[in-house]
Formats: structure tokens, sequence, C-alpha cells
């Protein structure tokens, strides 16, 4: 598509409880109503059950949908702004119910082996209900490459919080000692903050933490008794100094995996 050939379309704000939309220049043509009849029957909702909405029904939908909504920004009575904004409504959960599929494709191809996967769905119907709403019909993109993009970005953004929520589920990192004089807490207290969670970002395969940052916690927070700087740092070779360095650095990278 070259530059001549792109709809001069523009965004038009959410105000006054009203979604917002893109504008056509073709909205303000005499037939727009004909040409943007806005039927909102769903009695074929289930026509989609096992399939998806074709791209050519999703875009007439989703036009239909934008211009239902200019209409009721530009209602002037309280009822006509209440029915056309029911019709935006309803065409919007039309578009969402036949491309519903691509939620389930999403979290199955991103997260297949995730025990959150029911809650990851959940999420991911606000994203594709979003996505429906800023989508541009007039623009030669398919509705189902645009809102796979938007959900596979926002699957990883929710996996990296789920990651947090769960490291600091499994480990107080205020109770974990930087290494400092007077700060290392008892083996009790380190059971206690839950630091036995540490292990999975010592795995060989995780990136967090580099091989030697790994070793050094491991060795400081492997279970039981916990070793001073010093016995670690005749374990794997390095200076008492050192091995607090390191282990500094380790903890301030996990305290940012958290924030």
């Amino acid at each position: 598509m070259i530059a001549a050939d792109i709809p001069d379309t523009r965004r038009v704000t959410r105000s006054n409880d009203l979604p917002g939309y893109v504008r056509h220049p073709s909205f303000a043509d005499s037939d727009a109503p004909q040409q943007y009849r806005a039927r909102v029957a769903l009695d074929d909702a289930g026509d989609y059950e096992s399939k998806y909405m074709p791209d050519d029904v999703t875009r007439d939908h989703a036009k239909r949908m934008h211009y239902a909504a200019h209409r009721a920004h530009a209602a002037r009575t309280v009822g006509e702004r209440m029915r056309w904004h029911a019709a935006y409504l309803a065409l919007r959960d039309r578009i969402v119910l036949g491309n519903r599929k691509l939620v389930y494709r999403a979290v199955r191809r991103r997260m297949a082996v995730s025990n959150r996967a029911d809650d990851l769905v959940g999420d991911c119907h606000i994203v594709l209900i979003q996505a429906v709403s800023a989508f541009n019909p007039w623009l030669d993109v398919r509705f189902s490459t645009y809102a796979f993009t938007c959900l596979v970005r926002a699957l990883s953004r929710l996996s990296q919080r789920l990651a947090s929520d769960w490291l600091s589920r499994a480990m107080s990192l205020d109770a974990l000692p930087d290494g400092e004089p007077g700060r290392r807490p008892t083996g009790d207290q380190l059971a206690s903050s839950g630091s036995h969670g540490i292990d999975d970002f010592l795995r060989a395969d995780h990136p967090l933490l580099s091989e030697r940052e790994k070793r050094i916690l491991a060795h400081r927070f492997g279970g039981g008794p916990t070793p001073t700087l010093a016995t670690v740092g005749r374990a794997v070779g390095l200076s008492k100094e050192r091995v607090r360095q390191v282990q500094a650095a380790a903890l301030e990278k996990l305290r940012r995996a958290l924030t």
C-alpha cells in the first residue's frame, strides 16, 4: 500500500463515558446510515464456535462499530446516544466472540506449560477487547495478525509479572544478607523467609545470574546453617571481600527482577 492509498482516518478519544473510535471521512456522507447499517442481531453467534470469524466479516463489523461510536458522540439526545452506544457494544462483543479462539491460540503457543493458563486466558480476553476497540479496519492489516501480536506482547508482560509475583512469594529479599557485618540472619530466619525458593534462579539454564553468582548463592543459601563469607571464599577460590561483592550484586539483580 502506497501513502496515497492510506485512508484519511483519525482516532477520536473517549469522552463523556463514550468509547474512542476511528473516524473515517465517509461518516459525513449522506448515505452513511445505509452504508454503515449498525445491525446488531447476534442470532448467528454460534457460527464461529469452531472456526475464526473471516477477516472480511470482522472488518465489516469493525467499520460499523466505529460508525456507531461516531453517531453516539454526535447524538443530541440521551436516548439517541444510548441506542448508538448499545449498537457499538453489541458489534464490539460480536467481533470478540468471533475471534476468541485467538486467545487460546496465543496462550497455548506462548504459555503452554504454565499452570496459570486459565488466569492468562481471562486477562487475554481483556486484551482482545482492547484490540477490537483500537483496530483500524480501513488499513491493509488483517485483524487476526494485529490482535495476535497484541496478545503475544501482553502475554510476555504477564509472564514477567507472574515470575516476579512468584519470586516475591517464595523469598523475602529484605531478609537476605548483603554481606555487610552484623546483617547475616540465622539459619532459622532464612528458612522462615522461604529462601529455598531461590533454587529456581540457580538452575544452570536460568539467565538472570552469572555462573559465579549462582555458585556463591548456592553455597550461602543452599540449606542448613549459613556459612560465613570466608568459608564460601575458600570453597570458590575468592577472597572474603570479593564474595561479599559478588553476593551483593546477585541480590541486587533479584531485587530488580521484582520491580
